[in-house]
């Protein structure tokens, strides 16, 4: 086994010139690897010499010893390549066990560093399946399949936070970088739910700050999942120890597993650098102190410095190292004396990082004897006696056994001629090496004998691993007996109890128990699950002697020790502080009381017997040597010179690299987003390295800056404001700021930081290029923030002198113009979309509006997650989201020159755009959004004009075929009519476009679906409905387009409004005419009743009324004017269609009237008819006079005032109507009385007029005509008329009237 000490002097001081660099010593080896390989080339040649230079054959085949020969080389080629990588294996690992025990004097026995306490709490690692899992238990949520009650504002958020955050690629990328924790999943779903609880509505008693707890609560318990919260303490606590105050112990283990250190090396190491002895540790470093002394005076006596920057720094280079050993002796002088580092002086502790929840007690608790119980079944069976010679044939004979301390029993009887038995006896005992005794016993015959005759006995020391079957013992018979060869057939079982693993003789030397070196007999006890005992025991006793614990224990095999007299094969047991040799007499005996006790201490290195040959396996090939050093005490050569070399004869530099990228690397890759910030424990190890052993802060910090670079680089997470300060510290003392103390700079440092500069720039120009990548969501907080702080730090070209602001500037603008093509190749990557230009024109279109929504989104997400940090250019912000839509805008621009020519499925896309970029500051009517404008102004003044025309050509030929029903009546009467459509518009015309549908359209289908009447405003024509529809759908359409540039809104707005006035001018001339078309066809009889296409037309007047208010009304001049005008028309020529009707009511009346008249006093035709009323009146029963004609009149009032309230939904315009038709009739009535004002009244007459006017003051009443207008002045000249002549006609014929009267009464017959 190579000693890595062998090359070195181990006895005294080291030679201070001699300096060690350790790892440049593979770089030695490998350069002497040429003449390996020539001594290996040219033994191979001289073995094959004679094969060589003999010709080939002639019949031979051609190249076969050329091939022989290749294979040869090949396999000589690749066995010196094993050898080489086995030795570079060999050589790291000396140098990782030589760093280790530097590191374990720094642990044992600290001077100046403590372990921080201010450091921020590193939270745990979400890895790929945590991942999983959390999408898992949203989806989840999401499907309804969780118990958890949740409002539809709550899930709308958990499904955005779902699709947008936890499926997104970027996602799985940090998570797979190692980057990301519960912590930030949290944080993200925070900041989302805060931006919309901010934009709900007030409620009262419910603040916004109450609904964002409910809302995390929520979360939380999706997030767990079904985990169970009683274990989750626990494990927070032991997952979370190596971000606490660690015991030696834990540092102990925690930099075995960084450097690969095996446990039974640590405690060889431990042993042989005595870290127990606080006395032996301050002595050495006091020797090392020492040794660093010398050296500095070396050094400046024969001048071997290192190569500074200046050369005035060389004597100052000097006074450093001897101020850096004064403080360090300092320190130690500081130290009370035997006593350990003022952080560590608790006690070593058991548990450590894997095992402390393995422990079974607390930490002081040691196992007694009473602890180890054992108990055994012994069975002893007793086959027959032989040799039996001194009893007569027929005398009779048994056998008696007994366990020492136990009962007795005893055998049958039988005839010492055939002395046979087979009986077996069952015994319990406690102890391990119980005694057995059997006894041969004769009756005695002698009257006075008071005991049987003893002849023979044997005593047994069984063991469990004594054999089971049965034997011949020779028993020891009494003297003079004649029994001499007296033996005894038998078998003595001894069983294992459960707990007892193995046992058997052993000779023993240990530190603390077996302190003599002699024959035991051990048992290896199972105390518990997890504690196990190693016991020696004496004959006959059930307690051990003594007995070793064997936690912590690692056990292995070893060389015969010279000096130790007994034993053949050895092993042994060590631990911190102990070892104990062991021996046996049978090899395999050994082995396996080794895999015993290998299984019983749950060590990780397992003992691997010895081989004979140590340097070939049975192939023939190398083997790689176990370990460097050995636990065989006689081997000790490696561990003697690991622990003697000194200190100042190594490159601690060199070693401190190696230290600190695999403590970084062990960092990296434990459970917490450490994101390269190491742990406290750490920190304060390395901090002891670099002080004891002079290590100088820039080497440190240029180290710690390369190696986070390299795992940066590898789309690791790397907190930038760590590089930040490792930057700083580094440039400080490069330039002379003296950071540390230190105020020699060499040429190395030097390099070897510009070299650091440049690679960093590259980095973090790549880093703020790959922005949404490097930091996606935000994430960590505020990295994107500190990167381009220390991007701004790393220009500086000093540490006094500032940036110039617009050299910054450019940078981040070149950065984010190249982000911007970054991002959206990223983006057309994710979508999957492919600029095909033969594609179909709808297909590309709907790409491009998935591109767009996708584009928008991340122009979002920067604004949301990225502005902050880019706070002080918000100009380069929109300069890059302009950029990446110049890249949209020549694929939206493709794809729209190949859509037909008229067709209007592109505005969605303007609409989508617009949308987002009028809201936006940087952005509106930005250059993308001004190439919008102009992309779409043509289609929109070419839509405006195709609908204006359509609508023109629907007025002229829809108003030519209307019949005037309303919508209302043809959808109550006719349910499976359906609703108004726009007409049949030209070919190249679609429909209105789906997105702008009218507000009114979910209503109207769906009362109409659940046969609720539709509103009042639907009851004009099916044309008039259809106009007001496209007019109020092209207003909205033109209004939801959001036009962002105002001229343009403008004129659209005012064009619009005057279109409307336009076709609603021409709509209410088109309805008036027809109404007096209608009118001139009526007739004048009481058969009369008002149409329902004139209620229609009514009801298109209103409808043209209520809509003019909002389609054609501006607030500015002459539209307003306009406007007027419009309003003018309307009730002009509602006026009219009034007074028309109301004229059509009064001739109704004037024809009632004009019957009457024939009853005029005077005229031939009244007596005629007065007398053949009563003439026939003495022979039949006559109906009263004046009935027909006064109940067909008010027949007819009546069910025209029902059209009219039934048809006609404007209460305004029918009570004009009733107004105006009452005071119209009363009026024909009073002039009617008035011209017969010296005439008396026909009884007829009378009794019609009473009737009528009566009827008719009653209905008009109940159809809410005021007072004020039913008894106006007509009215009451008729009334006081009526009175009088109803009392000259009582006067003159009785009952003539027949119960007919103006006085109130409801006695008469309606």
């Amino acid at each position: 086994m190579l000693d890595p000490s062998s090359s070195e002097d181990t006895g005294g001081e080291s030679d201070p010139e001699v300096v060690q660099e350790p790892p440049r010593k593979a770089a030695g080896s490998s350069a002497g690897k040429p003449g390996n390989n020539n001594n290996s080339s040219s033994s191979s040649s001289s073995r094959a010499g004679g094969q060589k230079r003999q010709p080939a054959a002639p019949g031979a085949a051609p190249g076969k010893g050329a091939k022989d020969n290749n294979n040869a080389s090949t396999g000589e080629e690749e066995e010196r390549k094993e050898r080489e990588r086995i030795q570079k294996e060999e050589e790291e690992r000396k140098i990782k066990l030589q760093i280790y025990v530097f590191v374990l004097r720094c642990i044992a026995y600290p001077f100046n560093a403590k372990q921080p306490t201010d450091m921020a709490r590193r939270q745990q690692k979400v890895n790929k399946q945590q991942l999983q899992a959390v999408k898992d238990r949203f989806l989840a949520f999401l499907n309804g399949e969780t118990q958890i009650v949740a409002d539809e504002a709550f899930c709308n958020a958990v499904r955005s936070y779902y699709e947008g955050f936890l499926k997104s690629e970027r996602v799985s990328r940090m998570v797979q970088s190692g980057g990301c924790s519960a912590n930030d999943f949290r944080e993200v779903f925070k900041k989302n739910i805060e931006r919309r609880v901010r934009s709900l509505p007030e409620i009262d008693g419910l603040s916004k700050e109450t609904v964002l707890s409910s809302w995390i609560a929520k979360y939380d318990s999706i997030y767990r999942g079904d985990e169970d919260m009683r274990r989750q303490p626990q494990r927070a606590h032991l997952s979370a120890v190596s971000e606490l105050i660690l015991s030696k112990e834990q540092l102990y283990e925690m930099f075995q597993q960084i450097l690969g250190i095996r446990k039974f090396e640590h405690q060889l190491l431990y042993n042989a650098c005595q870290l127990d002895n606080v006395d032996e540790q301050a002595a050495q470093i006091r020797r090392e102190l020492d040794g660093r002394l010398q050296l500095a005076e070396k050094i400046s006596r024969e001048r071997r410095y290192p190569k500074f920057v200046s050369a005035d720094m060389e004597p100052l280079y000097v006074e450093e190292l001897r101020s850096s050993v004064n403080l360090l002796m300092a320190n130690l002088e500081s130290l009370p004396v035997s006593k350990g580092g003022p952080d560590f002086k608790q006690k070593l502790k058991r548990n450590s990082l894997n095992n402390s929840f393995l422990d079974m007690g607390d930490e002081g608790d040691i196992l007694s004897k009473s602890d180890v119980v054992l108990s055994f079944t012994l069975e002893i069976v007793i086959m027959e006696v032989q040799g039996l010679k001194s009893v007569a044939p027929n005398r009779i004979v048994y056998c008696t056994m007994e366990v020492e301390g136990g009962e007795k029993l005893q055998t049958d009887q039988a005839e010492a001629s055939r002395p046979q038995w087979g009986t077996q006896g069952d015994f319990t005992t406690t102890h391990p090496l119980p005694s057995v005794k059997v006894k041969l016993f004769t009756e005695s015959t002698g009257v006075l004998a008071l005991e049987d005759k003893e002849l023979g006995r044997v005593i047994l020391n069984p063991t469990t691993n004594s054999p089971k079957q049965t034997e011949f013992h020779r028993m020891v018979v009494p003297k003079n007996s004649q029994d001499s060869e007296l033996k005894i057939k038998l078998a003595v079982r001894m069983d294992k109890p459960p707990n007892m693993k193995h046992s058997g003789h052993l000779y023993a030397l240990g530190q603390r128990v077996w302190k003599r070196w002699k024959r035991r007999y051990f048992v290896l006890v199972q105390v518990s699950q997890y504690t196990f005992a190693m016991c020696s025991y004496r004959e006959k006793k059930a307690e051990p002697v003594e007995l070793m614990q064997l936690e912590g224990y690692t056990v292995d095999y070893c060389d015969p020790q010279p000096g130790l007299q007994g034993g053949r094969v050895f092993f042994n047991a060590v631990k911190e502080g102990d070892l104990v040799m062991l021996a046996c007499d049978d090899e395999q005996d050994r082995m396996l009381w080794i895999q015993a006790m290998y299984r019983a201490t749950g060590q990780s290195y397992k003992p691997v017997p010895p081989l004979q040959n140590k340097t070939t396996n049975c192939r023939g090939g190398l083997q790689k040597p176990a370990s460097p050093i050995s636990l065989d005490p006689s081997q000790r050569q490696g561990v003697e010179g690991l622990i003697s070399a000194g200190p100042s004869r190594f490159d601690h530099a060199a070693l401190f690299t190696i230290l600190q990228k695999s403590t970084l690397q062990h960092r990296m890759n434990d459970s917490f987003s450490c994101l390269g910030w190491l742990s406290p424990g750490q920190v304060f190890v390395l901090d002891e390295y670099c002080a004891r052993y002079g290590v100088r802060g820039c080497h440190r910090h240029l180290s710690y800056l390369k190696d986070l670079m390299d795992y940066s680089e590898n789309n690791a997470l790397v907190d930038p404001t760590l590089l930040h300060y490792s930057y700083a510290f580094c440039a400080s003392h490069v330039h002379g700021n003296r950071p540390d103390g230190m105020g020699t700079v060499t040429v190395e440092e030097k390099d070897h930081f510009e070299a650091i500069k440049s690679r960093l720039m590259a980095l973090l120009e790549n880093q703020i290029t790959h922005f949404r990548y490097c930091f996606p969501f935000g994430r960590p907080d505020g990295a994107l923030k500190a990167t381009l702080s220390l991007q701004e730090r790393v220009l500086m070209k000093d540490i006094t002198t500032p940036v110039p602001p617009e050299e910054m500037k450019k940078l981040v603008q070149r950065c984010l113009e190249k982000a911007a093509k970054i991002n959206y190749s990223q983006l057309m990557e994710y979508a999957q979309i492919k600029v095909d230009a033969q594609a179909a024109p709808e297909k590309r279109l709907e790409d491009m509006l998935r591109l767009g929504e996708l584009s928008i989104e991340v122009l979002q997400q920067n604004e949301e997650h990225h502005s902050e940090a880019f706070s002080w250019w918000p100009d380069l912000m929109a300069e890059h989201a302009e950029t990446f839509l110049s890249l949209y805008r020549a694929d939206m621009d493709s794809a729209l020159q190949v859509q037909p020519v008229d067709s209007w499925d592109s505005f969605p896309l303007f609409q989508l755009h617009n949308n987002y970029l009028r809201t936006d500051p940087h952005l509106c009517n930005g250059p993308f959004h001004k190439h919008l404008q102009d992309l779409y102004v043509p289609l929109v003044v070419r839509y405006i004009d195709l609908m204006e025309s359509s609508i023109a050509q629907s007025i002229h030929r829809s108003f030519e075929q209307e019949t005037w029903q309303s919508v209302k009546s043809i959808t109550n009467n006719l349910a499976s009519v359906p609703l108004p459509k726009v007409p049949s518009l030209p070919l190249t015309l679609p429909p209105m476009p789906s997105f702008s549908a009218p507000a009114w359209m979910g209503p109207l289908c769906e009362n109409t679906l659940q046969g609720i009447n539709l509103p009042d405003i639907f009851n004009g024509s099916a044309t008039s409905e259809d106009l007001f529809w496209k007019l109020d759908a092209l207003q909205m359409f033109v209004l939801d387009l959001h036009w962002p540039e105002p001229e343009f809104a403008k004129h659209l707005e005012q064009r619009l409004k005057l279109m409307a006035s336009d076709m609603m001018e021409a709509c209410v001339k088109r309805t008036k005419t027809a109404f007096d078309s209608k009118m001139q066809k009526a007739n004048k009889s009481t058969d009369f009743r008002v149409p329902l296409s004139v209620c229609t037309m009514f009801n298109v007047l209103m409808d043209a009324k209520k809509q003019c208010s909002k389609l054609c009304v501006l607030d500015t001049g002459q539209e307003q004017q306009y406007h007027s005008k419009i309003d003018v028309l309307i009730d002009d020529a509602l006026k009219e269609m009034i007074l028309s009707l109301v004229t059509r009511f009064a001739a109704v009346l004037d024809s009632v009237l004009s019957k009457l008249s024939r009853y005029d006093e005077g005229t031939f035709f009244s007596s005629i008819l007065s007398f053949t009323v009563k003439a026939a009146a003495k022979y039949v029963e006559v109906p009263k006079p004046g009935m027909d004609l006064a109940d067909t009149y008010i027949t007819f009032v009546r069910q025209n005032q029902d059209i009219l309230r039934d048809r006609v939904h404007d209460e305004l315009c029918i009570e004009k109507v009733f107004d105006q038709w009452y005071t119209g009739s009363t009026k024909a009535v009073c002039i009617w009385l008035t011209d017969r004002l010296d005439l008396q009244l026909h009884m007829y007459q009378l009794k019609t007029l009473i009737k009528i006017v009566k009827k008719t003051y009653r209905d008009f009443r109940l159809q809410g005509v005021l007072d004020g207008t039913l008894n106006n002045k007509s009215y009451e000249t008729v009334y006081n008329r009526l009175t009088v002549e109803e009392a000259t006609a009582a006067v003159k014929a009785g009952d003539g009237l027949q119960g007919i009267s103006m006085r109130d009464s409801d006695e008469e017959d309606d």
